[in-house]
């Protein structure tokens, strides 16, 4: 199938729908793994933090490796459900079965036989479910070419992120780990993270088949690529010209950086909610749900903001915004300028600087990954081929392999500090956790100021965007043109323009 010649028609609503609603999956997944994985194996299982962390980190360093892998497969994949589908199917059981497995480790186990089961599972569970997330994503840049309504379907993802998010803080803080008389903290209660984990493996099923299964019908207008060589040289250089793109590399070096900064939000968030703030899991559950209202306000300001000031300039406004807002409270707190902890006005002031934060963040993620589509089409003109899968994954290598890195930082800050295991919230040292804080936030915050500094480097505006799609319609038109005019067999040139052999 070629490229056709005049702009594809816009998406319908019911489109933008499911295809945003399969996120739903990553939002459920990630705030079990990021949020939840560290606190359950080194405060309830018993695990050394920085066991722990060496083996999450293990985990991203690896799925960083498979993701771009994963992504060159995809984008050359001839079936006849198209290049995404297979996959995508593929995911559902294989991830709920190592998703349960995580969460369920045998009795007994020494730290380092836990270290192993732990890695297993969460390295399985993140290739599982990266079967389903790295060609959903590639699917964006096609359904939506357009340089605004590519904005506006990522918003609609960002969007269902956050509600797999919220419902996965709905089913711990108001289910499976709410607060009881006993154990206020609900958080700390091991017995409810077994049945949590079976439930949110089988919505993710359910999500990611409905999902696929409501974007079927849109593979006979996606891309068949050329059959390509398979030889160890012509895939390096398919992989040397591909990644080579300059706006690309722009924004694989700044989302090395929020990999940093990730990283350390992950891993030290609920230590903060529990410890430093000591919320039960009944006032966790407000400030979990605050992303929910928060993410459709950031796709809206990013929809709005970038249509005046470009795409660059909004992530870097609303990113830098957003974490300026996100760390206020704990400086606050280390100047003395907050409300004691188990009062209501500290609960809405959290609530609030959670929602003013998210609303910029999700704004600036959705900007960041409509900047990285937009450099499919370039390439497509250089190259001749699409690679949206290879390029949205092979951005997130270098992110997660910082993250990977940095992940092992709030291990060694816990034990650094000399946080204790079992500890109980409202009786670890205030030193303690004041030396944890004033490391952590310039750490954050350093990282994000350079990973704005670094987008001044990228160059590729809507009027670029634009040329390059007319590129492509062009070459579409012309290699029509020749394939009526001549049935002898052609080859693809730089932008897809296919001739006839000499």
């Amino acid at each position: 199938m070629t490229q056709t010649a005049t702009a594809p028609p816009r998406l319908s609503f019911p489109v933008k729908l499911v295809y945003g609603f399969g996120s739903i999956a990553y939002g459920l997944k990630n705030q079990l793994i990021s949020s939840l994985l560290l606190l359950y194996y080194n405060q309830l299982m018993g695990v050394p933090a920085h066991i722990v962390s060496l083996a999450l980190s293990a985990s991203l360093i690896l799925d960083a490796l498979w993701d771009p892998f994963l992504g060159f497969v995809s984008d050359g994949m001839r079936t006849r459900w198209g290049r995404r589908h297979p996959l995508m199917y593929l995911s559902a059981a294989p991830f709920a079965l190592s998703f349960i497995l995580l969460w369920h480790p045998p009795a007994g186990l020494s730290d380092w036989q836990m270290f192993g089961w732990l890695l297993v599972f969460v390295i399985l569970s993140r290739a599982t479910i990266s079967l389903y997330e790295v060609p959903s994503s590639a699917l964006a840049p096609e359904l939506a070419p357009d340089y605004h309504e590519r904005t506006g379907l990522l918003g609609y993802r960002l969007v269902f992120n956050a509600i797999g998010a919220a419902l996965a803080a709905v089913l711990a803080y108001g289910w499976f780990l709410r607060s009881t008389p006993d154990q206020p903290m609900g958080q700390l209660n091991a017995a409810g993270y077994s049945p949590y984990a079976v439930t949110v493996a089988a919505i993710t099923v359910v999500v990611i088949l409905v999902s696929t299964a409501g974007t079927h019908h849109t593979i006979p207008r996606l891309h068949i690529p050329p059959k390509r060589r398979t030889e160890p040289g012509e895939i390096l250089r398919e992989l040397v010209s591909t990644l080579s793109n300059r706006n690309f590399l722009v924004l694989l070096c700044a989302g090395a950086f929020i990999g940093v900064m990730l990283g350390m939000v992950g891993g030290l968030t609920l230590y903060f909610s529990t410890y430093f703030w000591e919320l039960p899991s009944s006032k966790l559950l407000i400030l979990m749900l605050a992303p929910l209202f928060a993410t459709p306000v950031g796709a809206l300001l990013a929809r709005l903001v970038s249509q005046k000031v470009g795409k660059r300039s909004t992530a870097m406004l609303l990113g830098l915004g957003g974490i300026t807002v996100s760390l206020s409270p704990i400086v606050l707190r280390l100047m003395g300028l907050m409300p004691p902890n188990g009062s209501d006005a500290l609960l809405w002031i959290l609530a609030a600087a959670q929602f003013l934060a998210t609303s910029g963040i999700s704004g600036a993620a959705i900007m960041l990954t409509s900047m990285l589509a937009d450099t499919v089409e370039e390439n497509q003109v250089k190259t001749g081929r699409r690679s949206e899968a290879l390029l949205l994954s092979a951005d997130s290598t270098l992110q997660r392999l910082a993250q990977g890195l940095s992940v092992i930082i709030p291990g060694a800050l816990l034990t650094a500090v000399g946080f204790p295991e079992g500890a109980k919230p409202g009786q670890v040292d205030p030193q303690i956790l004041n030396n944890l804080a004033l490391a952590y936030v310039p750490t954050v915050y350093i990282a994000i100021l350079i990973a704005a500094g670094v987008l001044f480097l990228y160059r590729l505006d809507k009027e670029g965007h634009e040329r390059n799609l007319a590129t492509i319609r062009e070459t579409a038109a012309v290699t029509e043109a020749i394939a009526e005019a001549d049935p002898l067999p052609a080859h693809v040139g730089p932008v897809g323009v296919q001739s006839r052999p000499v």
